[in-house]
């Protein structure tokens, strides 16, 4: 329906200069407007610009969003619509949190479809600054007008709609990953590339080892047969998409990936030949500074690997070396105790004296490092969960009645996560432990419990709905 013209911002315009009783010429001086331009205006003989929005809300001492919702009318009821005056205000709209404005732009733009690829490259842009929840309209109004083409825009789409879903409740990314897995192949290689890293990411987070197997022996051999073409020709395409590292850092991560997938099914000797593999970037034809930071990340988690793998494996005289390595490395400490805690648990050591020694790691505190599998927010958080449920293990296995503190610190972050596995791991030790437990304890044990609950039901409806 039209509004009528007492939404009209030239009416609300009219009125201001009434009621304080200016006229043209001295409100054209407040403005910076020509007051041919405002005269035009308020008859309605000339649309309102962006510009000439702005500079009217300023002049009018209003907040700047104050007239959004009128200026779509503007746009589409009062005037012919333009992409001149709707990009500018689409990316205001965003940057202003007016959501409800990039909708309303949206709804009535997609009317036309030659309008799809317009509002593509204005999410990329948004995409990029951070303004993720505007881009995020767009991209799913854009796969609605995309829906039954097979085109690699769309396939894009779903690939940034899969990026901004991720989040820290598993359940949903795993429906996020799903849903783009079925658009990974229409992608160009570079975002493929990429996709399979951010699909890792997730399936990592979930401990879903042979899926990140699959997705990485996938990535190393596109990545391998791009970086294999791209040095065979000397001369570089400009026009050909970049991933977000280089090339071969895809080759020396997919093998990273590897080798822990080998580490967390307890294959420590293949876990080991994949650690001398991503070590040797001898291969890397690039001679720069981004090539020698890269390779000395990779060498540096090697080095760290091996070690770690021998503990694992149950070498309890490496447990000292590895300690003092990764000392002088704070952003890898909290991974290290994670791993020292689960063999401790696995092999009945007694490792009081490192934990003692690292007790402010306790809660984590971690300034994540630039890359690797390992240091993926979402399998921090992960860690950090299984991390104090293997804490309560350790402790109630030697009878000490702390435990039940970090069962109920792992509970309470598990169901932040919507982490299934380890919540079933808490309860289990808990009902089994219960004795221990003071009434306080047992309280908030049962707070805990209801909320698992209450997100268990909120899951069975979020999965109804989730598109």
């Amino acid at each position: 329906m039209v509004p009528t013209t007492r939404t009209m911002i030239r009416d609300q315009l009219a009125l201001y200069l009434s009621q304080k009783g200016m006229p043209i010429n001295q409100f054209s001086g407040q403005s910076g407007i020509n007051s041919g331009t405002l005269s035009r205006i308020l008859s309605g003989h000339q649309p309102i610009a962006m510009n000439h929005l702005e500079r009217i809300t300023k002049a009018m001492d209003l907040p700047e969003d104050h007239f959004y919702s009128l200026y779509v009318d503007e746009c589409f009821y009062f005037s012919s619509p333009t992409w001149r005056r709707l990009r500018p205000f689409l990316v205001r709209s965003a940057e202003l949190g007016r959501l409800d404005c990039v909708e309303q732009v949206v709804q009535n733009l997609l009317e036309n479809l030659v309008y799809a690829p317009m509002l593509f490259e204005v999410a990329e842009g948004l995409f990029q600054e951070g303004l993720w929840q505007a881009a995020e309209l767009l991209y799913k109004n854009v796969s609605v007008s995309e829906k039954y083409q097979n085109s690699e825009r769309l396939a894009l789409c779903q690939y940034r709609l899969f990026r901004i879903a991720i989040g820290d409740d598993q359940a949903r990314n795993l429906q996020a990953a799903h849903l783009f897995e079925g658009y990974l192949d229409r992608l160009d290689e570079a975002d493929q590339l990429d996709g399979l890293n951010h699909l890792g990411h997730v399936y990592g987070s979930m401990n879903r080892w042979h899926k990140v197997d699959e997705l990485a022996k996938k990535m190393l051999q596109l990545a391998t047969l791009r970086y294999n073409l791209q040095r065979q020709s000397d001369r570089r395409e400009s026009n050909e998409k970049k991933t977000e590292e280089p090339l071969y850092f895809y080759i020396l991560y997919a093998q990273l990936i590897r080798s822990t997938v080998c580490e967390e099914l307890g294959d420590y000797n293949s876990a080991l030949d994949w650690v001398s593999l991503y070590m040797d970037g001898s291969w890397i034809q690039e001679d720069n500074e981004e090539a020698k930071r890269i390779v000395a990340q990779f060498q540096e988690w090697g080095t760290a690997n091996r070690l770690l793998y021998r503990v694992m494996g149950g070498q309890y005289e490496a447990l000292s070396d590895y300690v003092e390595y990764i000392s002088a490395r704070p952003d890898e400490i909290f991974i290290a105790l994670y791993n020292i805690i689960l063999s401790a648990n696995r092999y009945d050591w007694n490792v009081d004296y490192i934990l003692e020694r690292f007790a402010s790691y306790i809660p984590y505190r971690t300034n994540l490092a630039e890359y690797g599998i390992n240091h993926n927010q979402q399998i921090i958080t992960n860690q950090y969960s299984r991390f104090l449920a293997e804490m309560a293990f350790y402790y109630l296995h030697n009878k000490r009645k702390e435990g039940i503190i970090f069962i109920l610190q792992s509970l309470e972050s598990s169901a932040r996560i919507n982490n299934e596995s380890n919540i079933l791991k808490c309860v289990d030790l808990f009902e089994q432990h219960r004795h221990l437990a003071d009434e306080e304890e047992k309280e908030q044990y049962k707070l805990l419990i209801r909320e698992v609950q209450d997100l268990h039901e909120k899951k069975i409806y979020q999965a109804s709905s989730f598109l």
